[in-house]
C-alpha cells in the first residue's frame, strides 16, 4: 500500500523519529515521508513509533492508499530528495 506519513514531535525525539521513518519510507520534506509498505511493515513502523512518541505532546498522521497511482503530486520549488530507484 502507498503511505504518506507526517509527524510532529518534541526536539528530543525528532532525531529518533527521523531515523525510524527513513528505515521504512522515503524522506520528502521535514517530518514528511512517502512510499510503498506492506501491511506488516506499516504495523512494525507504528509499533516502533509508539515507543518513541509522547502521546500527550506528539502526533503522527498516516495516510494510506491501496493504489499510489490515485494520488497526484505537484512540487513547487526544490524537491527535497528524489525517489528514483536504481537496480
Amino acid at each position: 500500500m502507498y503511505v504518506i506519513l507526517v509527524y510532529d514531535c518534541g526536539e528530543k525525539r525528532v532525531g529518533k523519529m527521523l531515523k525510524l521513518c527513513r528505515r521504512y519510507l522515503n524522506w520528502i520534506q521535514n517530518s514528511v515521508f512517502e512510499g510503498e509498505l506492506s501491511e506488516v511493515k506499516l504495523k512494525e513502523l507504528k509499533y516502533a513509533a509508539e515507543k518513541i512518541i509522547e502521546k500527550e505532546e506528539d502526533s503522527m498522521i498516516i495516510f494510506t492508499s491501496h493504489r499510489g497511482e490515485w494520488l497526484q503530486k505537484e512540487i513547487l520549488g526544490k524537491e527535497r530528495s528524489s525517489i528514483d530507484n536504481f537496480l
